[in-house]
């Protein structure tokens, strides 16, 4: 039953269905290149800056929350991280990210 009909297809024409299968490939090349490529290279780098944290680096929780990782403890994942004098709170090391008001901007 295909057989007949892809011959059928075939005769009315074979090569709108290459031009569809081409269109589709180049779809999803341009999401690929545009769209998910970044997002992966911007979580790497987030994992990487996660990974990297030292005490007394500024950071933003994911809360929106400003503050300075006060301690880490890397056997449970959570950071203590100042917030202002005699604050500190504990969040989880996911929910942390760099906080880029602190570091200069380059022109």
């Amino acid at each position: 039953m295909t057989q007949i009909f892809l011959a059928a297809q075939a005769a009315q024409g074979g090569g709108s269905m290459t031009s569809f299968i081409i269109m589709m490939v180049a779809i999803f090349a341009i999401m690929y290149f545009f769209m998910i490529k970044p997002q992966q290279k911007r979580q790497k780098e987030i994992q990487n800056f996660q990974n990297s944290l030292t005490e007394g680096t500024p950071v933003v929780t994911g809360g929106g929350i400003y503050g300075t990782v006060k301690k880490i403890d890397l056997a449970s994942g959570i950071i203590e991280v100042k917030i202002a004098d005699g604050v500190i709170v504990r969040v989880d090391k996911g929910s942390v990210f760099k906080d880029m008001a602190s570091t200069p901007t380059q022109k």
